[in-house]
């Protein structure tokens, strides 16, 4: 039967024919046979788990697997919960747009660093406006000065194909 690569190697899915056994206490019991060693982790009524098979000899310990299981997917859920997603939020205009139009984007953009959402810039050119790039970058050079107190530039305007962004944060809160 194949082994998943996230399954462990517990008892009788570990093929290798000689490994170096750790006992539930943390002591070395030296280079057993597979056979030797599955009847030693019997013997105490506890499983025996591979837990570092690229050693030479791996290296398996006797532990209760269910208990080891548990801990695991309990440090798993722990980790999960204290990550931080971060989203990021999108904000598009040309490099003709109004000066209340930009207004709006920008009260709507510090409401999204409010609430610490990362927030890309974009202002899209389409064709001759890629002649007038200059255009753009006075757009988008008022639209960051409006929203300036309230975010950190991450990343500097740049141009990438017919589009010119910036990427921005919010202020750390002090």
């Amino acid at each position: 039967m194949p082994v998943k690569e996230n399954e462990d190697l517990v008892n009788g899915l570990i093929r290798f024919a000689e490994v170096l056994v750790i006992d539930e206490n943390g002591q070395s019991l030296g280079v057993k046979s597979r056979r030797e060693a599955l009847k030693i982790a019997e013997e105490a009524n506890l499983d025996l788990l591979c837990v570092a098979p690229m050693a030479k000899p791996p290296v398996c310990k006797i532990l209760d697997y269910g208990k080891y299981r548990f801990e695991q997917q309990k440090k798993a859920k722990e980790i999960k919960k204290n990550q931080k997603i971060i989203e990021t939020k999108e904000v598009r205009f040309t490099p003709q747009t109004d000066m209340h139009d930009l207004e709006v984007k920008a009260k709507a953009t510090i409401k999204w660093l409010q609430d610490d959402c990362k927030v890309k810039v974009t202002v899209r050119f389409r064709g001759r406006q890629m002649s007038h790039i200059e255009v753009g970058e006075e757009t988008m050079r008022k639209f960051l000065e409006l929203i300036s107190e309230y975010c950190i530039v991450e990343k500097a305007p740049q141009m990438e194909g017919r589009q010119l962004f910036a990427i921005l944060s919010s202020k750390k809160k002090s």
